[in-house]
């Protein structure tokens, strides 16, 4: 009896082991270093100045190793996400949809800035173009961000269209920037007539001194859409994408340290990401014909 009381309470103690071994359904990878990314809206400098104390708070929150690591396009998020080399990435709405549909829906998006929730794209022109509405973009010279910037090309393209211009059939010609500040460096220089970026980087822009509003200026403004999410892979453990949401939550804008990292994202608050907002995202993208 003895014999058979320890023999079970063996193998009581070996299932438990294993269950608290084995990942559970909603992921239990833990890495040794998280590794966390953003999409290449601005300059390399740039985005190290933003996202390195990110990583650094991050570490603090979360007790572990945490690196930004940046990359060298918009494509190479969504794969560095589907292959596992990156855990978070800061994904504007469209190379989340993107990221969500390659890793098989298993992306989650985490939080958003409360700003993401209701996001806007500027469209400028020099003063002396003659532009003043979509309609004056007919026959003229413009520019986008990247291709797959969300401000900076889906959803501009999406209310050309809805304003009945196809880009490449009713402007003289289109070209693609790469980033939000090349888009408004290259109106003001003249290198294109008009063109449309995110409004939160036109903001820092002219604040910054950046651009000359006598130079270059807003002409359109679109009506607001959900962009930019923190995101994280699948198979990264719960427990840690909980610690990450709570992170980002907790930052308060009346904290001093905290005001730093809020302002370095050009926010006062982060809020909760519901996947089913972006689904509008992804609609437009097929509408657009940059996805199926």
């Amino acid at each position: 009896m003895r014999c058979l009381t320890a023999a079970l309470g063996a193998v009581t103690l070996l299932m438990l082991a294993l269950a608290l071994a084995a990942p559970g359904p909603t992921g239990a990878d833990v890495p040794e270093v998280l590794r966390i990314s953003a999409i290449p809206d601005e300059n390399p400098n740039e985005l190290l100045r933003i996202y390195a104390p990110f990583a650094d708070y991050l570490a603090r929150e979360l007790g572990m190793k945490v690196r930004f690591t940046p990359v060298v396009d918009y494509a190479a998020t969504v794969e560095g996400l589907a292959a596992k080399k990156l855990d978070l990435v800061w994904y504007g709405g469209f190379t989340s949809v993107q990221a969500v549909r390659r890793t098989n829906g298993t992306a989650r998006r985490l939080v958003l800035r409360q700003e993401d929730a209701e996001f806007k794209s500027v469209f400028i022109a020099r003063p002396g173009a003659g532009i003043k509405g979509l309609d004056d973009l007919r026959g003229k010279t413009f520019a986008f961000g990247s291709v797959s910037s969300t401000s900076g090309h889906l959803m501009p393209r999406y209310f050309l269209l809805q304003a009945k211009l196809t880009a490449e059939k009713d402007l003289k010609q289109v070209a693609f920037s790469g980033a939000h500040d090349a888009t408004a460096l290259w109106v003001e220089s003249g290198k294109v007539d008009a063109g449309a970026l995110n409004f939160l980087v036109w903001d820092k822009l002219v604040q910054t001194k950046k651009v000359d509003p006598a130079r270059v200026s807003v002409f359109y403004t679109t009506p607001p859409y959900v962009d930019y999410v923190w995101t994280a892979r699948g198979e990264l453990d719960r427990g840690i994408q909980d610690k990450l949401i709570a992170a980002f939550l907790k930052l308060d804008y009346g904290e001093p340290a905290h005001r730093k990292l809020l302002d370095l994202h050009r926010t006062t608050k982060y809020i909760r990401a519901n996947d089913a907002d972006w689904k509008g995202t992804e609609d437009a993208a097929i509408s657009a014909g940059l996805i199926k």
